[in-house]
């Protein structure tokens, strides 16, 4: 296993469960990738529906998890399962060899029947290349911790998925002078819960209802729980869940986006195109001066070092088969966490990891 994330520790778990011996390599610490993420973060999805198998997440986490307990959680779940989770080893390569694999680190090389790549979508941050310079500062919301550094500044966030909609409303309440929110495509916008009933629970039926029906529901959902934003700049999409399924980004779960929007405490403005004499240039020519801006703009999964040489990545670098699939002429490679879902990321990573033991159990015969 290559990550000590929700998907790596699962898929050992499951595996060892199954009598198969795991092994989990980790650059940095168990559940890193939370610990280094901004101190507001929590889970969008409900804590009941997001353990792993075999460990529920406990009561004492409350009904959506912070982030450090998503991170003691995962620090727990590995003790609990007695998982060997190797800290501080950096994978550079995966290699082919006779009987299987070779999985090269900085310490040396160790060979594996399988290999289990578990290291999730939100690997490498991703920058745009904005032609121009900005003279402020400019960093990407993967380094961003908290607002108090922004109070009394004027400030762009650029990006409207989720994590650009929770910093620019933190920003907002936090003292920050003025919050640009800058958005190239129109977001859809959920509660994280409606009358007490979890946008997830809509997300894990979505993959059993028609298109159709589920773009009705999510359309008449939104009308009764967001109001209309059109006038401040956010226009919600006519079919949202074909919006999903097309572009893959999970809706803005609302923490405080709408109401900072709503009292004008955040304002919404175009595309970032590029930087000008000092400012910063959105679409329609429209010029903007801000201190410093918050880079929301994503990330990659960073896998070409590690096996783009194997054939096994499509052009956006991500897994050309999907959950457990080897890769035709990778027997043995696996995938886990690449896939992005509504119903709950770790949710899902937890299925991926059952039906990846039960495949290796019954390739063992």
């Amino acid at each position: 296993m290559i990550g000590a994330g929700p998907a790596g520790l699962a898929t050992a778990a499951m595996l060892r469960r199954a009598g198969e011996e795991a092994v989990v390599l980790e650059r940095g610490e168990i559940g890193g990738a939370w610990t280094m993420r901004y101190d507001r973060l929590r889970l969008h999805t409900v804590r009941r529906l997001s353990g792993l198998p075999g460990y529920p997440m406990p009561r004492s986490s409350g009904k959506w998890p912070a982030r450090d307990d998503v991170a003691e959680y995962l620090r727990r779940y590995a003790a609990h399962h007695g998982l060997e989770v190797r800290t501080g080893v950096e994978v550079a390569r995966v290699e082919r060899a006779a009987d299987g694999w070779t999985v090269v680190t900085q310490s040396g090389a160790l060979a594996s029947e399988r290999v289990v790549v578990a290291t999730g979508l939100n690997n490498v941050p991703y920058f745009p290349s904005w032609p121009g310079e900005f003279p402020g500062e400019l960093v990407h919301s993967g380094s961003y911790r908290s607002a108090a550094p922004y109070r009394g500044r004027r400030v762009l966030v650029v990006g409207s998925g989720n994590s650009g909609a929770e910093i620019a409303a933190e920003l907002a309440e936090t003292g920050a002078q003025e919050v640009l929110l800058s958005v190239r495509t129109q977001p859809a916008i959920v509660r994280r819960d409606t009358l007490g009933v979890p946008s997830q629970l809509l997300g894990i039926a979505s993959t059993r209802l028609p298109t159709g029906v589920v773009d009705r529901i999510a359309a008449g959902i939104r009308r009764i729980a967001i109001p209309d934003l059109a006038p401040f700049g956010l226009i919600p999409p006519e079919r949202p869940y074909s919006d999903f399924l097309r572009r893959r980004v999970i809706p803005i779960v609302d923490v405080g986006l709408v109401d900072a929007v709503r009292t004008g405490r955040v304002r919404v403005v175009g595309a970032l195109e590029r930087f000008e004499n000092g400012a910063a240039v959105l679409a329609g020519d429209e010029r903007v001066e801000p201190e410093a801006i918050v880079a929301a703009t994503g990330f990659r999964t960073g896998l070409e070092p590690l096996v783009g040489h194997l054939g096994v990545l499509d052009e956006r670098g991500q897994p050309i088969v999907r959950d457990v699939e080897e890769p035709p002429g990778a027997r043995g490679l696996h995938f886990v966490g690449f896939e992005v879902t509504l119903g709950g990321t770790i949710r899902l990573v937890g299925h991926e990891a059952e039906r990846l033991a039960r495949t290796v159990a019954a390739a063992r015969g």
